[in-house]
């Protein structure tokens, strides 16, 4: 298996929002959310895919504002869990949001998702607060995370 992280392109949403209902059900982007966020790349988005073999394993987005970055969004085909490609997807956006001049990087995250929490807090993001009733329509809370990435790749 190989696996390519490349940007992510109007012809990826097809797999990336069959992936994006399968991890998230009604919390899912839809199509007209994605393609609004891919208008935006490059100027204030980068989004990437993790192409293994022609499927899409998983993919996420960065939205960068000046000194800031945020990302949007990360996720991973359940099948593909514990085998590295998070890590890869995260580096990259943290390694773009270096290239554009951030210094801080944020993200909110479910406070029921043991599993990013853990990914994130490698990566050395640290909770910052709390947004009850964030997720919808699940009302699921978010912890807010953010890292210092100051001179940081």
């Amino acid at each position: 298996m190989t696996r390519l992280l490349r940007v992510m392109a109007s012809s990826d949403l097809e797999g990336v929002l069959t992936l994006e209902r399968a991890l998230f059900g009604a919390e899912a982007w839809s199509r007209p959310m994605l393609e609004a966020e891919l208008a935006e790349q490059p100027h204030s988005r980068y989004y990437l895919v993790a192409d293994d073999d022609g499927m899409i394993a998983g993919y996420a987005g960065l939205l960068v504002a000046s000194t800031q970055a945020d990302v949007l969004t990360l996720a991973v085909a359940a099948d593909r869990w514990g085998q590295g490609t998070g890590s890869a997807l995260l580096e990259a956006l943290l390694t773009e949001a270096g290239r554009r001049g951030c210094t801080e990087v944020f993200l909110e995250v479910r406070t029921d998702n043991d599993r990013a929490q853990r990914l994130y807090r490698r990566y050395g993001f640290s909770q910052i607060g709390i947004r009850k009733g964030y997720y919808q329509p699940s009302g699921t809370d978010a912890l807010v995370m953010r890292r210092d990435h100051g001179g940081r790749r």
